[in-house]
């Protein structure tokens, strides 16, 4: 057990440097949304994407907070039964009602605490760096009690208010500067510190971090050399189709169960991510091929060696990442043809839309066609090409619009 006497040394601690903290810049979300409902508030993303700075953006909203971060080498004994220490050192301090707590996650039957001082009437924030902070198993224990918020390094939007680009008035200018930004953004992603610090070195140090903190030892992975191994075959090998036979097959693995279980593990910690081949029967769509996305533009770049046929993939990647900050459900079609990307709302196919560096006489037929196929089967009538700048409409077989990934991004389109 540790001591109340400690446990309120170190809240003062961390609350007085928190309280310091860079309010850093807005995030595109509905901070009334959260800030007015009574239910837990489960922030989740990847480390260092902004979830402590996110807290700090809320705590200015409050008279006053409780604070504490439980990524701190003097909490590393820290176990359930802790947890009431901590409510006596919290209560040392002030009466507040609203409690922030920062990555979590390493916390055995923290959610059984969260349930207990909810139904006391406390107000709380938390924070983790792994997706089962959302999953089946926390619903469990707190169904009805929580609203999931999964945050991402920051989108186009907020990159341009990170570099005070205003865009209101859209002049020539105006769209330089605009572009210019999308081609960083586009290469160096949106990782907040790296953006000020502009040093890959960071980047590195994130996704080591993440291999080993959140994903080797909590996981107990005695391979390391084949688990990394096969997350940098993931980061080189990005936004392609792949099969777990194939990786198993191409980095010498002799189980199937064991590479499954590593690109699980690069999806629990957000550096990964699995879109499905689409199919009406859910047995196919798991046994066919899948496509991996990864977390950040910049962060691959700094971990992977690029080739100028990269940039097809990181315009890709860049769109599934934003669908995924708009909270899409995502698939991939293919029969003759492609579909980068199906949306699926309520059981049912409502978009489609295609990637393409830029249209040209090489590719424009593959395009329209592979996007055309998608429409036609899932009964769409609109379709949408995303390029890096082109804009244009093709009607021939349904509404289709070529629009530049930008002004998508902006909510332009």
């Amino acid at each position: 057990m540790i001591s109340i006497n400690t446990l309120e040394e170190i809240v003062r601690d961390q609350e007085e440097k928190f309280r310091q903290r860079d309010r850093g810049i807005a995030r595109n979300i509905d901070f009334e949304k959260y800030l007015k409902t009574a239910q837990i508030v489960v922030i989740s993303g990847a480390r260092r994407c902004g979830k402590s700075t996110l807290l700090r953006q809320f705590y200015d909203n409050f008279d006053s907070c409780h604070y504490l971060n439980f990524d701190d080498e003097r909490l590393l004994d820290f176990e359930v039964g802790d947890f009431q220490n901590l409510m006596l050192a919290f209560g040392k301090i002030s009466d507040s009602k609203i409690i922030l707590l920062d990555e979590i996650q390493n916390i055995g039957s923290w959610e059984r605490f969260a349930r207990r001082i909810y139904d006391e009437g406390y107000k709380i924030f938390i924070t983790g760096s792994n997706a089962k902070l959302l999953s089946s198993e926390l619903a469990t224990h707190l169904t009805g009690r929580y609203f999931g918020l999964e945050l991402f390094p920051f989108s186009f939007n907020e990159f341009l208010n990170f570099k005070k680009i205003d865009r209101k008035i859209l002049n020539s200018r105006k769209r330089i500067e605009i572009l210019s930004a999308f081609d960083d953004y586009l290469q160096n992603g949106g990782f907040p510190e790296f953006l000020k610090s502009q040093d890959m070195e960071y980047l590195k140090k994130i996704y080591e971090d993440i291999l080993y903190k959140d994903i080797i030892a909590r996981f107990g992975i005695r391979e390391v050399k084949s688990f990394r191994e096969l997350a940098n075959h993931v980061f080189s090998n990005f936004a392609q189709e792949t099969s777990y036979n194939g990786l198993k097959n191409v980095l010498g693995f002799k189980s199937l169960v064991t590479v499954k279980n590593y690109i699980h593990y690069l999806q629990e910690s957000y550096l990964a991510f699995e879109v499905f081949k689409y199919d009406f029967s859910l047995k196919k769509q798991y046994v066919s091929n899948k496509k991996i996305f990864v977390i950040d533009n910049g962060l691959r770049n700094s971990v992977a060696f690029g080739f100028s046929e990269d940039r097809g993939r990181l315009l890709e990647n860049l769109i599934f990442l934003e669908l995924k900050r708009r909270g899409k459900e995502l698939y991939y079609y293919k029969d003759k043809k492609e579909c980068d990307f199906l949306i699926k709302e309520k059981n049912k196919i409502i978009g489609a839309i295609q990637v393409a560096w830029q249209m040209d006489k090489n590719n424009q037929a593959r395009e329209l066609e592979g996007l055309w196929g998608a429409m036609e089967k899932f009964g769409l009538k609109e379709g949408m090409i995303l390029t890096k700048d082109q804009e244009d409409e093709n009607n021939e077989q349904g509404k289709i619009k070529i629009v530049p990934v930008w002004k998508w991004l902006l909510g332009e389109e």
